[in-house]
């Protein structure tokens, strides 16, 4: 029976490898569409609680999990030894940056050298993590050839980049549409055979697989470059004493050529502050400096300081030292709704307030507590009955079920870098 034979009458076998954020909502995607399927990741933990159906994922259903595992469509393994008789094998490891803010392959080279040592011939090898354009082709591929298989004929290769939205309760894996792009017409021919089976969503084919991961970072820096010209605008804004919220939802009203990009306390998540810098780095092996990305990055990043900043300046109009405050910072999650702390503008704010000798809690009902890398110390979640003893609060992850009238109410002073309290006034409310 041949590959597309095999994803035609869903008797192929499916690895995901990397179960994290992107890995196990798509394994859980692949299964519930009637594939067996096996999770490979190299944390035991991970592994053991997937085999025990306990979910760690937000965007996982608990109970599907669960019911997955029971009936043997789902299991998990960290030995590759275990894929020598699967079909097709998803990738989706980890594509961090090091500390020069250059790409780090490592994960990725690893897993593909692992699975050349273990795969099949007639095997569907799918790249999934974020990458810079040429990974596919250059470090991936490589490694099948050298081994003697021919890309197209008895291994087919292609990369598909995520899209995930932590929290979003509209698109999931299963309804967001796919972009696809194979090394070969073959490659595209079988992948695209495979999403259409696993997915509720249109598959989009691209003819290379550089175009599918220029696409994927092309939508970062898109969202990345946007935000920070609304961060821009907001530090303008507030040194001329206009509302750039304001200013917002009055521009809001074109029904063309404009899209609303909000302000906040700095971009968190592992995609857009970190996708943009893989083109930054492969750009510079072309001889180009890509200014506008690196200086959106520049815009950005020095949010959290003008957001202790201006929390300095309003406590001085009420006669108190920010070095003699006592703060509450509001959400520590880089997004609303979830758990994910992840480049996380927390981080960084809760930094330069140790700096500066400002005495300061956390609250977030999703996380109960954390390690902070920059100052390194351990936080954990205070509660909010006493919110009326500290000097000032700010919001930095607006989760939908804060109490944000009682907030208002029982609040000193509040400086809201989300628009949390819109619609709500009060002279002890400003916002970023």
């Amino acid at each position: 029976m041949t590959l597309l034979e095999k994803i035609e009458k869903k008797t192929a076998k499916v690895a995901v490898v990397g179960l994290g954020y992107v890995g196990l909502p798509m394994a859980v995607a692949v299964a519930r569409k009637g594939y067996n399927v096996l999770g490979l990741d190299v944390n035991q933990k991970a592994v053991d609680c997937v085999n025990a159906g306990d979910n760690y994922i937000g965007d996982v259903d608990d109970a599907e999990l669960t019911k997955l595992v029971n009936d043997k469509m789902l299991s998990a393994t960290s030995d590759y030894a275990n894929i020598n008789d699967i079909d097709v094998i998803m990738v989706a490891v980890p594509t961090p940056l090091d500390k020069y803010q250059q790409p780090d392959s490592s994960f990725v080279v690893a897993a593909t050298n692992s699975i050349v040592a273990n795969v099949k011939k007639q095997t569907l090898v799918v790249l999934e993590s974020t990458t810079y354009p040429g990974t596919t082709r250059e470090i991936v591929a490589p490694a099948f050839t050298e081994k003697g298989f021919t890309v197209g004929e008895d291994i087919y290769i292609a990369f598909s980049p995520e899209r995930v939205d932590p929290g979003n309760e509209v698109y999931k894996t299963a309804n967001t549409p796919k972009v696809v792009g194979g090394m070969t017409e073959n490659c595209n021919e079988v992948s695209k055979a495979f999403y259409e089976q696993i997915l509720d969503a249109k598959v989009h084919m691209v003819s290379s697989p550089e175009i599918a991961e220029m696409e994927k970072i092309y939508e970062n820096t898109f969202r990345n470059i946007n935000i920070a010209l609304a961060n821009e605008m907001t530090i303008l804004c507030d040194k001329m004493g206009i509302d750039f919220w304001e200013v917002i939802k009055a521009a809001k009203t074109k029904p063309y050529g404009f899209m609303a990009f909000y302000p906040g306390p700095g971009v968190g998540g592992h995609c857009i502050p970190i996708d943009p810098f893989y083109l930054t780095w492969k750009a510079r092996e072309y001889k180009y400096h890509t200014r506008f990305i690196e200086l959106s990055g520049e815009i950005n990043n020095a949010m959290p300081e003008f957001v202790v900043e201006k929390a300095d300046r309003l406590l001085n109009k009420k006669g108190i030292a920010l070095s003699k405050s006592k703060i509450l910072i509001l959400g520590a999650a880089y997004k609303k709704d979830i758990k994910d702390l992840r480049e996380s503008p927390v981080f960084e704010i809760m930094e330069i307030l140790k700096e500066r000798g400002v005495d300061f809690d956390y609250n977030d009902p999703y996380v109960d507590k954390f390690y902070n890398h920059l100052t390194k110390e351990e936080y954990i979640s205070v509660s909010l009955e006493r919110i009326d003893l500290y000097d000032m609060v700010i919001v930095v992850t607006n989760h939908t079920n804060y109490d944000y009238d009682m907030i208002l109410k029982k609040s000193r002073m509040i400086l809201d870098t989300r628009l949390s309290f819109d619609g709500r006034k009060s002279e002890n409310l400003i916002r970023l």
